[in-house]
């Protein structure tokens, strides 16, 4: 192993690879450093195994498809098997898509271990010293606990044990209402387990629109859910395998019982073993590291990307952060973030997807908003598939008929954003989509009906209208 690198990453997850990938390419050495299991979060214990699992719950669950003549005989099911299979895709595309890539590139090197700054630029691995020309800090983020009144005696799931589970609990208790903790009530609904989510604020994932919000809780209600919100939670505990959590929602204790018990309340930045307080890398009161546009922290050879930074966690995100910190550090380039063309989703069924501005945020932006949203039901192939569940809300500028933010719940709303992101990207005009031919009958011709919709009663229109 050579002590000199030109580009010295610490981290193996997206943020961390794609700078190593793009630093390489601009002829770089480089050494990815990597102290937990190559691949970060998204790989080994977020996006892949949980939509599989997703994937596999949605299957079970909705096994008749709800369509006449098609009687399907409800069958067992094998969590253990489930489980094994998923195990067995994380491991496949840890080893294609990060071991295999990073031992692919030229003059790149894997090192295995956790490091510590020792100066500006120098870092410690295990006991051997490393030095570099620029850094990039990718440690990513761990699961957020709130320090509740007995937490630490009770023994509770995050996201990681809540992926392999031994054997499907007969009650869940959830704590948080946003992606992570919808996506595994609804996993765990379809397993099998009776769920109980324990929301905050006044609303589920309360930075979507009012009307996603409150259609998904609908949903999610109808599929047997328990959902609560405007709780503060007390105080936990468990006694006899039972976990308990003491509340106070409008106004009144309320108690709330389950077999198992997941935290889901965010994510925390890894950065407290880094020793970046001794070479001046500013950071966040939550431990985010600060970072500019061009993902430059305080110190001018140090950057970082991905979840290490805070919001938006988003494995896209990360990807692009690292590969924007190798440009800049490596080449002229004073390349920046574009974060309100960054889609993101939810992935229960059905999904939400959005990109852009919100009402809200549109009028807090000094726009003259205007808003128009189209049920599912208006969109023929939806009525054709007999799944109607959603709605698409086109947030624009009243004077240009720019399109300022896309949101849609739809079953498949995270294939269907993307139409979105490229009329918020360019910015696109309302006039411009309904201009734009759409293959019929599909699930994205919503986002051309929703343009319509300013100009028409969509309702009143035969197919294909222009």
């Amino acid at each position: 192993m050579k002590n000199q690198y030109d580009f010295i990453v610490i981290g193996g997850g997206s943020a961390g690879f794609g700078c190593a990938i793009k630093a390489s390419e601009l002829g770089a050495s480089v050494a990815l450093i990597e102290g937990g299991t190559i691949g970060g979060t998204c790989v080994n214990v977020g996006c892949v195994p949980s939509k599989r699992l997703l994937t596999v719950g949605d299957v079970y669950y909705y096994r008749d498809h709800g369509y006449r003549g098609v009687d399907l005989d409800a069958r067992p099911l094998h969590l253990s098997s489930v489980i094994r299979e998923k195990d067995s895709l994380v491991q496949d595309l840890r080893n294609k898509k990060y071991t295999d890539v990073i031992n692919s590139l030229p003059d790149a090197t894997f090192i295995k271990g956790s490091a510590r700054f020792l100066s500006r630029n120098e870092v410690k691995v295990d006991g051997k010293k490393i030095r570099g020309k620029h850094f990039l800090i990718a440690t990513g983020s761990s699961p957020h606990i709130p320090p509740f009144k007995g937490i630490r005696e009770v023994n509770y799931l995050t996201n990681v044990e809540a992926l392999s589970p031994r054997r499907r609990p007969d009650s869940l208790l959830i704590i948080g209402g946003r992606a992570q903790a919808l996506e595994f009530a609804q996993m765990y609904t379809h397993f099998g387990a009776k769920v109980t989510v324990l929301q905050r604020s006044s609303r589920i994932i309360p930075e979507e629109e009012p009307e996603i919000s409150d259609a998904l809780r609908r949903y999610l209600e109808e599929e047997g859910i328990e959902i609560h919100t405007g709780v503060e939670i007390k105080e936990v505990s468990e006694r006899n395998g039972l976990k308990t959590v003491l509340t106070i929602c409008c106004g009144e204790k309320k108690v709330y019982s389950g077999e198992e018990l997941l935290i889901a309340t965010g994510r925390t930045p890894n950065t407290s073993e880094l020793g970046l307080e001794h070479i001046g890398v500013k950071l966040r009161e939550d431990g985010a590291v600060i970072v500019d546009s061009r993902m430059r922290t305080s110190v001018t050879h140090i950057w970082a990307g991905g979840d290490v930074t805070g919001q938006p966690m988003l494995e896209t995100v990360a990807a692009k952060e690292g590969a924007i910190a190798a440009y800049n550090a490596l080449s002229q380039s004073k390349r920046k973030m574009d974060f309100n063309s960054v889609p993101h989703a939810v992935f229960t069924m059905p999904q939400v997807a959005s990109v852009g501005l919100t009402d809200a945020e549109a009028n807090l932006s000094g726009f003259a908003c205007a808003c128009n949203w189209i049920p599912m039901s208006s969109v023929p192939k939806a009525r054709i598939l007999g799944d109607t569940r959603g709605l698409v809300k086109l947030v624009i500028d009243h004077k240009s008929k720019r399109i300022l933010g896309v949101h849609i719940l739809s079953p498949i709303a995270a294939e269907m954003i993307h139409e979105g992101v490229l009329a918020v990207k360019f910015k696109l005009t309302v006039d411009d989509l309904i201009d734009t031919v759409h293959v019929f009958p599909t699930m994205s011709e919503a986002i051309k009906l929703a343009a319509q919709s300013f100009y028409r009663d969509i309702d009143k229109m035969s197919c294909c209208t222009e």
